[in-house]
This record gives structure tokens, C-alpha cells and sequence, in this order.
């Protein structure tokens, strides 16, 4: 498969997480002392129940590091029920039908690596990474003060790449401090962890990261 849904990944036995880690990590599944490459693409999408605590298990975080962006997803709304019921509710389903290619796709993801950023800009993105860690000199208040752990290396990565995706999305070659600052939510909010301090105030990762967007002019 090119696309895998975990739904519920929390509710996965270590084992299985760690089994699903390989897959995201190394491309590769492990079967009976066998190692098999898995296709490319190869995209993971899970979802995660935040009410539901019981008979679950905590993602390690070289897991929710290797997940690209974190979406939130509210209820829905009025209209969108509407929707949902519509489609699920109805004597014919609505049939999916496939859109792209995955060399289609591989095309798109090499595209997107060539739109060029400034290096004020890189250095912009940098510095908000640097801001999630509450040792370094970059951090503001909010960080140092209920921040444990801030973003790998490769929330970075997914930083830059994201603001790309956006740029060639609005249809521009190039990439804007706006776009670092549109993507930073969804790339940052699971890759920063609280303190102790942070967990007993109910701090959410969402309102750090929007104190770093405002702390953070360079």
C-alpha cells in the first residue's frame, strides 16, 4: 500500500508501534526474521482519541517525531454533519476514485525540494526551532518556563519543506516568513514536550508555540 491508516494509533501495543516505527522510519516492514521494502511512496496517516485515556498507550517520541504535521481536528459542525450523514446514511456509498499516480506524487514531492528559500528567512525558521529549546539563548519566557524537550532536527526539516508545500500551493517560487509562520502549528505542536510545570498548568503546546511565533522577530 502506498497510504496506511492507523486509527486509534494510541490504543496500539508497544510492539505494534514499534513495528509501525520501522515502517516509517526505514521503509521496510520485518516479518519472521525477513525484511520486506515497502513502496513508494509510502505516507502513514493515523489518528489519535484524546478522551478516551483507557486501555491506552503513550506514543514514545521518536514516533510522534517522525510524523511530518499534527492536525486537530474539532467536531463538526452543523453543515458538516449535514455532510457526514448524507454520506454514510444513504442507500449508495459514495465511491472513491484515485486522483494521482504515486509517481505522480514522487514528482510533486521533487518539485517542492527546489523552490528556493533566502537564507534571512531559513535563519528565521531556524531561530523558531532554536526557541523551542528552554536552554538556548533563542527561548523566551514561556519556553523556559514550561518547556522540557523542543524540536529534533528534523522538526526543522518538516518546517522548511512545509513552507515550501505552502508557497508552491499559493503558487509563488519562493518561500516567505508568513508561510513559516502559517505551517508552525502543525509541525511543532507534537514534537515539543512540557515540564512537569507545564502538564500540573494545563499549558498546551499550541499556546508555546504561538508565544514563540510572537517572541521571535528576527
Amino acid at each position: 500500500t502506498n497510504i496506511l491508516l492507523a486509527d486509534e494509533i494510541n490504543r496500539a501495543t508497544p510492539k505494534t508501534q514499534s513495528a509501525l516505527l520501522e515502517a516509517m522510519q526505514e521503509h521496510t516492514v520485518t516479518i519472521a526474521g525477513h525484511t520486506y521494502k515497502l513502496p513508494e511512496p509510502f505516507f502513514v496517516l493515523a489518528t489519535q482519541n484524546p478522551l478516551e485515556m483507557e486501555g491506552t498507550y503513550p506514543l514514545p517520541e521518536a514516533q510522534l517525531d517522525r510524523f511530518f504535521s499534527k492536525l486537530i481536528v474539532k467536531f463538526p459542525s452543523l453543515n458538516e454533519l449535514e455532510t457526514i450523514l448524507d454520506r454514510t446514511t444513504e442507500a449508495t456509498s459514495p465511491k472513491a476514485e484515485p486522483v494521482l499516480t504515486g509517481e505522480r506524487v514522487l514528482a510533486m514531492s521533487h518539485l517542492t525540494r527546489q523552490i528556493p528559500i533566502a537564507e534571512d528567512v531559513r535563519r528565521y525558521g531556524i531561530t523558531l526551532i532554536l526557541a523551542t529549546h528552554p536552554d538556548n539563548a533563542a527561548a523566551p519566557e514561556i519556553t523556559k518556563r514550561f518547556v522540557r524537550y523542543g524540536s529534533s532536527p528534523r522538526g526543522a526539516q518538516a518546517l522548511i519543506l512545509a513552507a515550501k508545500i505552502l508557497a508552491i500551493l499559493d503558487g509563488r517560487y519562493h518561500v516567505a516568513r508568513d508561510d513559516l509562520k502559517a505551517v508552525a502549528l502543525g509541525v511543532l505542536r507534537h514534537r515539543i514536550l512540557l515540564n512537569f510545570e507545564g502538564q500540573a498548568e494545563g499549558v498546551q503546546t499550541d499556546t508555546v508555540v504561538e508565544g514563540i511565533l510572537k517572541a521571535v522577530t528576527v
